[in-house]
């Protein structure tokens, strides 16, 4: 338990004074709370004073939006495994702060998204932005309230927190009115619970004993069981643990987009992604060959299984995952264990020792054949000097040149399948971050600004097409002002391609309303501040990345590139 007190604030405030803001602020500090993203407005007031005036070791990243606030927030969790903080003011603001909350809590990531509000004294006489916040955040959180009595708000903050990072970790949400920020809170309450300053916190939810064994029965009976791994094993932190059970019975392990840095992609035992989004035919051969598939915090939803065909109808499942609404929601399960997935892990390796068990999947052989007959084909694409530039060729430079513990930000376009599919991940862990719950565009700029936040001694870049370059290039301010050295990377095709291709593939080529004017983001860009270049000739590509990589503030490199219905890209079917 920490305890706070108004007491080590610098300026004279008596402790008989402290004000619903000044507790907030120190709620935070006593959470471990060491950054925060967000935007000024009226209602923020109280709460920006208490921030200027108090000693907390808070550091507030000013952004220009409160879309891309929720998304710092969503990036900074991910690389470090504590809550992201975002803020926000009433009506437009808690209005546009709503995309980070709603895609961090569908990817499990803890963020509390704090909206000020207008005073409960001002509720139903039309005060301007009056909005019944609690009511709009109820659906898109895992836990969300408003702190109208000031006397409470220490205890809701502790709430906030422990509903965060306890069990499925997920979003929250805590609207503040004006004149609870202004109303007098007893110190004595202002205190946290350690535990709760990291995700996924204690205690975790262990697996049931019979359910441990029953599924070491069937891993143990299988001849070509294959696991996959969603979020969860890297939420978790879970490698170990992920490691020890498939070498016990030498498993491939095969992995969502979400849950690549689950097994390092040059391990032997590794697949790589499958799904219709990032995985090859090769890849998918060893799920439908496979007569028993461990799904790990996984959903088991449209991508990974590419729409419910991919395992085969009838093979058994063994289904692991700490939301038990997950399991059983697609397939039937031979084995349904409700529980963390790294505690779960544990036990089943242990009870593999236990009863002195391995076992022989053919584990290394099929993903070293996946692995032969994927980079056969990204091979050739990947050496091209065809233009428009190829993006394996963008995938393969960087692939060249940048450090293994090196993150990558990925827009859900025509970034995420290449990426996916082709980048080969050097070690375990979250290195790859993109938004695969709800897939908004303009993402990646600002959560590689979270991540470069959370973890600055590691590079970072921010990959985009061009349409996400539209909904976000306001951020490159942010970015210049707090000398941010990430290096931005746009597919310059003027097309929303993914929609297009869906045309091509599913609509008789009836492209409407996907193409627009070409931008010249470099430009763009320098109008910033950021350094910028533009690559047209796939030959100059390693020597502008080198040298945009490389240079100790903010870059961007704007490549000319395939356009998605033109390409081979990594996706086995669009939307027809």
């Amino acid at each position: 338990m920490v305890c706070m007190s108004a007491a080590s604030s610098t300026a004279a405030i008596n402790t008989n004074e402290m004000t619903g803001a000044d507790a907030l602020v120190r709620m935070l500090q006593a959470q471990g709370v060491t950054h925060m993203f967000g935007l000024c407005g009226d209602t923020t007031l109280p709460f920006y004073d208490s921030l200027a005036r108090l000693d907390h070791g808070i550091t507030h990243i000013l952004t220009r939006d409160e879309r891309h606030a929720g998304y710092m927030a969503d990036g900074y969790a991910r690389v470090t495994g504590k809550p992201g903080v975002c803020e926000g003011p009433s009506g437009g603001g808690a209005t546009y702060i709503l995309p980070g909350v709603v895609e961090a809590n569908e990817s499990s990531i803890p963020i509390l998204a704090i909206t000020t509000d207008v005073a409960t004294t001002s509720r139903g006489k039309y005060p301007l932005t009056e909005l019944d916040q609690e009511a709009l955040f109820r659906p898109l959180t895992k836990w969300n309230a408003s702190l109208d009595q000031a006397e409470r708000l220490p205890a809701m903050v502790r709430r906030a927190f422990r509903a965060m990072t306890t069990g499925t970790p997920g979003a929250v949400h805590l609207a503040l009115p004006f004149n609870t920020q202004k109303a007098p809170v007893n110190p004595d309450e202002v205190w946290a619970e350690e535990r709760h300053r990291a995700f996924p916190a204690e205690p975790r939810m262990g697996p049931d004993p019979d359910a441990v064994a029953a599924a070491i029965d069937a891993i143990a009976a299988a001849k070509k069981a294959v696991i996959v791994c969603g979020g969860g094993p890297v939420i978790a932190g879970a490698h170990d643990e992920l490691a020890a059970l498939a070498r016990l019975f030498n498993l491939p392990i095969a992995t969502t987009v979400s849950g690549q840095g689950a097994i390092a992609e040059t391990d032997p035992l590794a697949v790589g992604v499958v799904g219709s989004n990032g995985a090859s035919p090769f890849t998918r051969a060893v799920v439908d060959e496979a007569d028993l598939v461990i799904f790990i915090g996984c959903r088991a939803g449209s991508v990974t299984t590419e729409r419910w065909r991919s395992p085969n109808p009838g093979t058994p499942i063994i289904h692991i995952d700490s939301d038990p609404d997950v399991i059983g929601t697609n397939y039937a399960t031979e084995v349904a264990i409700a529980a963390d997935a790294k505690l779960t892990l544990a036990a089943l390796v242990a009870e593999c020792q236990r009863r002195d068990l391995s076992g022989d999947c053919d584990g290394t052989a099929r993903a070293a054949a996946a692995w032969q007959g994927k980079l056969a084909a990204f091979a050739p694409l990947a050496t091209s000097d065809e233009t428009p530039i190829r993006p394996e060729r963008v995938v393969q430079v960087l692939q060249n040149n940048l450090q293994e513990d090196a993150v990558i930000v990925a827009d859900p376009g025509t970034p995420c399948p290449y990426f996916s599919a082709h980048y080969r991940w050097p070690k375990a862990g979250r290195h790859f971050i993109t938004n695969r719950a709800h897939g908004a565009l303009g993402y990646a700029l600002a959560a590689s600004m979270g991540a470069h936040v959370g973890r600055p001694e590691a590079k970072t870049v921010a990959v985009m097409g061009d349409g996400s370059f539209g909904f976000c290039c306001g951020e490159f301010e942010t970015i210049v002002r707090h000398n941010m050295p990430i290096t931005a990377i746009v597919f310059s095709n003027a097309t929303y391609g993914w929609i297009k291709a869906g045309q091509d593939s599913g609509f008789g080529q009836r492209y409407y309303n996907v193409d627009f004017n070409r931008t010249d983001h470099a430009a763009v860009a320098s109008a910033f501040g950021v350094r910028s270049w533009t690559v047209s000739d796939p030959r100059d590509l390693d020597k502008v990345l080198k040298q945009a990589l490389a240079h100790d503030g903010p870059t961007l490199v704007d490549v000319i590139s395939q356009p998605l219905h033109e390409a081979a890209a990594p996706v086995s079917e669009w939307v027809a």
